[in-house]
This record gives C-alpha cells, sequence and structure tokens, in this order.
C-alpha cells in the first residue's frame, strides 16, 4: 500500500517575502502614501532628467516655495556597473558643492560604502562623511560617520524573520564620549499590507501605521502620532490613492486638525509627468490657508 501523499500548502505572503528595510524605512510604505506625491508644499517645481549615451545622467530640479524663495540644483552621475562605482556631483544654487561617491558589493556581497564631501566656496567650510550599508536575507545595518563634526556616528540595525522586524537606532557622539540618540521600531510587512510602531527622540515620541493594497488601484493607510514630553493629544492621518488607469492616479488625505490634500499625477506622454496638488484647511474654509502647487518632470 503506497504511503498518503502529504500536502504542504505555503501561505503565499510567506512565498513571497519581501527584503528586510533600513531602519528608517520600517514604516516607508504608510509614510511614502501619506507624504510622497503631493504637490502643495511647493507653489512650483520642475524636474528635467536626462541620459548620455556613454551612462553619464544628468539631473537638474528647480522649486519655487509659497514665500517667493526659488532654489534648484544640477547634479552629475557616473555609474560603472561592473564595479560598482558610482560618482555624482551636484551643484546648488546655494552655492554648495557636494561629491558622492559610492562602491556596492565590491568590497563583499551585500556591503554598500559611500564618501561624501560638501564644499562651500563662499566661506571655505568643509563637510566629509562616510556611510556604510550591509544587506542580507534576514537583516539590514547601516553606520553614518560625520568625520569633521564631533566625530559622530549614527548606527541602525533591522532583523526580520517572515515578515516580523524589529531594529533599534543610536546616536554617539566621539569627543563627548556620549549617547546622544537612541530609538526603536518594531513592524510586519508582507507584499499586500505593512504595520509597523516606532519610537523615536529618545523613546519620546511613538507612531503607529498601516499601509493597505486593497487592489491594483487602491491603497489606503494611516498613521498615529503621540509626543509623549510635549502633548496630551495623538495626532491622525489617514490618505488612500487611486490609479484611475496606467497613466495617472490620484491621492487625498485628512489629518485630525481638519487640514485636507489632494493630489493628481498624469503621465502625458512617454517622458513627461504632470502632478497637481492642493491643501485645504477644512475647519477655516474662508481664510487664505489654502495652498496649491504643480510640478513638471521631463525624463529622456
Amino acid at each position: 500500500m503506497a504511503a498518503p501523499e502529504i500536502i504542504v500548502v505555503v501561505p503565499e505572503h510567506v512565498m513571497k517575502q519581501t527584503p528586510v528595510p533600513s531602519f528608517s524605512d520600517v514604516a516607508k510604505p504608510a509614510n511614502d502614501l501619506l507624504n510622497k506625491d503631493f504637490y502643495h508644499t511647493t507653489a512650483t517645481s520642475l524636474e528635467v532628467k536626462s541620459k548620455a549615451s556613454n551612462g553619464v545622467t544628468f539631473n537638474v530640479k528647480g522649486k519655487s516655495a509659497h514665500d517667493g524663495h526659488i532654489g534648484g540644483e544640477i547634479d552629475a552621475k557616473y555609474t560603472d556597473p561592473l564595479s560598482g562605482l558610482t560618482i555624482t556631483q551636484a551643484w546648488t544654487t546655494m552655492n554648495f558643492l557636494d561629491t558622492k561617491i559610492e562602491l556596492e558589493n565590491s568590497l563583499a556581497k551585500g556591503l554598500k560604502a559611500e564618501l561624501l564631501g560638501h564644499f562651500v566656496p563662499t566661506t571655505q567650510a568643509l563637510g566629509a562623511k562616510v556611510n556604510l550599508f550591509f544587506k542580507q536575507p534576514n537583516f539590514h545595518a547601516r553606520a553614518f560617520f560625520d568625520l569633521l563634526r564631533g566625530p559622530t556616528a549614527n548606527l541602525d540595525l533591522v532583523l526580520g524573520h517572515e515578515g516580523f522586524l524589529a531594529g533599534a537606532e543610536a546616536g554617539y557622539d566621539v569627543q563627548k564620549a556620549a549617547i546622544t540618540r537612541y530609538s526603536a521600531a518594531v513592524g510586519y510587512h508582507t507584499p499586500e499590507y505593512t504595520a509597523a510602531i516606532t519610537s523615536t527622540n529618545n523613546l519620546s515620541v511613538f507612531s503607529a501605521s498601516y499601509y493597505h493594497r486593497v487592489n491594483s488601484q487602491v491603497e489606503a493607510g494611516a498613521r498615529a502620532t503621540w509626543d509623549s514630553k510635549n502633548s496630551n493629544t495623538v495626532g491622525l492621518e489617514i490618505a488612500s490613492k487611486y490609479r484611475l488607469d496606467p497613466a495617472s492616479f490620484a491621492k487625498a488625505k485628512i489629518n485630525d486638525r481638519g487640514i485636507a490634500a489632494l493630489a493628481y499625477n498624469v503621465l502625458l506622454r512617454p517622458g513627461v509627468t504632470l502632478g497637481l496638488g492642493a491643501s485645504f484647511d477644512t475647519q477655516n474654509l474662508h481664510e487664505a490657508a489654502h495652498k496649491v502647487g504643480a510640478s513638471l518632470t521631463f525624463e529622456g
């Protein structure tokens, strides 16, 4: 008599595990839904991206703030896929020169090293930082070193197992020989939904968030925040995103203070994206506290 056949059914969310995120990205799906692609924060913004035949990419950004201030930057990036080397040079309208040198998967698999330089020609001010990122299937570690200020070190680590996440962050001032900051976070990630609880500012600010991809068209999320040192109330934000068609989507959000925001993003043609946004104080609609903004991106 043949032995009975045993069939093991593995849940889809276990089969499709998402990579372990960095500490700052434990709540990224909800944060992106609540913060990204809302265009009212600036009056107008323009971005032009292009790529040369030798692989060098150029990116020009410009923004006009609601108070009239205009700022921008231009950067050029070169990437050598064989060596994992990337060099980026940026120049801003504030006359800041920023250089970034990245080396990924060359020293060890999963290890990325960054060297950042900052120079202000008018004041001769200098800045130098070294960042290290190490990713493996079950953990994601980062280290940030400011070589000229302090020096200081900020370290964080996230451990993951079958979607469950636990992480911590700490800052250290070498000159003072003291811990300057610490935070913690836990979360659960699946391709369909995520949930996270973070405690930042030396475990004094608590935030709980969730994100749910309802279907291919609808996304929803919310975040509650409590500052235990400065407030007795809990701040609440909720947001949703609806994909109208393959080329456009709309977003909406509102918080506990009655500030609502709407956004619309559309791909006008290949390489040209338009974003429109507005925010309203729903409790004071008669006042001139509302904001509108627009964004235009060219990519070639």
